[in-house]
């Protein structure tokens, strides 16, 4: 059976890259619907300002949008770049993961292996990618993508070399009470209302789960870090953060829907509010702008997983030096 060592870094590269294009295209589907609670297979491929079917050409990732010139075939309505951009994205994480990941593992490692392990790291690095791009737009983690890639990161320790079972349980506890106990537990306590939504914590508990609690640790420290340096660059250059739209759609949705129930459905849907921390408007002042705190979560574990080895040794070289 041939091994790894065997098979020549093009077919490898060039087969990774596809997947990730592809799956990438795939993407741009849950992040429209998931948080819509809409079908991810049913119905087809639509066009959002029509709703007219797209013809499997116009779906090539990348290509596609390029052809079309970034309209729509069927009434030219304009097409985001955010579509081409994903597709991008999932073929330049898939070729990361061959990088870093796949080709990391010992030469003798049959080729069927290094493919599992190939798409159960891409299937939770496109996780990541659309956790941010939903928490983006909605300010919401989907428990399908933070508790479903907890199970798969804990299901595939056996098949993994960068934790052991325990790591794995540990870190994933670690990442939750993390989060969980200060801004959830204690805030919530102090406040009334979290400082911070409980999907923060899943998905540092993903993270958790996949790499160990030095990754939860890496996720939560960087990711904050870097969701402040970018709050800094925003209320510089604009001088306010400003809630997505349809967040505000949303709180609206909620409050109508709450005028209009009665008795006990009215009490439920307002405990629902109360326990949201997007549920009421945002409070006058810089320091308590909301933004987005999944997105730097999400790309703080994918830094950690493409560059773990590099960071932690490159912190242990400046303990020691």
């Amino acid at each position: 059976m041939p091994a790894l060592v065997d098979l020549p870094y093009w077919l490898m590269a060039g087969v990774a890259v596809a997947l990730g294009l592809a799956f990438g295209s795939f993407l741009n589907v849950v992040i429209h619907r998931l948080p819509r609670g809409e079908s991810l297979s049913h119905p087809g491929s639509r066009c959002p300002a029509c709703g007219a079917p797209i013809r499997a050409w116009q779906n090539v990732p990348v290509l596609g949008w390029l052809l079309l010139r970034g309209r729509a075939g069927c009434c030219g309505a304009r097409i985001s770049p955010r579509y081409p951009l994903i597709e991008l994205v999932g073929g330049l994480l898939a070729w990361a993961i061959l990088q870093t990941v796949v080709l990391d593992l010992p030469l003798e490692t049959p080729w069927w292996r290094g493919l599992v392990v190939f798409a159960l790291y891409l299937a939770m690095g496109l996780g990541l990618v659309a956790a941010a791009f939903i928490d983006l737009e909605h300010m919401i983690l989907p428990d399908e993508i933070t508790l479903g890639g907890t199970a798969l990161g804990l299901l595939s320790v056996p098949l993994r070399a960068e934790v052991t079972w325990l790591g794995a349980l540990a870190g994933a506890a670690a990442g939750f009470v993390m989060i969980w106990l200060p801004f959830d537990f204690l805030y919530g306590k102090l406040r009334g209302h979290p400082g911070m939504g409980l999907g923060d914590a899943k998905l540092v508990m993903l993270a958790g789960a996949w790499l160990g609690w030095p990754g939860a640790v890496f996720a939560l420290l960087a990711g904050a870090v870097q969701g402040t340096l970018v709050a800094l660059v925003i209320l510089l250059a604009r001088g306010r953060i400003d809630e997505p739209e349809a967040v505000v759609r949303e709180r609206e949705a909620l409050r109508a829907e709450i005028e209009a129930a009665e008795g006990d459905e009215r009490a439920r849907l307002e405990a629902e509010l109360a326990r949201d921390p997007i549920g009421h408007d945002p409070e006058q002042g810089i320091g308590k702008a909301r933004l987005a705190f999944g997105p730097f979560l999400a790309l703080a574990t994918l830094e950690f997983m493409l560059f773990g080895r590099v960071i932690v040794d490159g912190y242990l070289g400046l303990l020691w030096s």
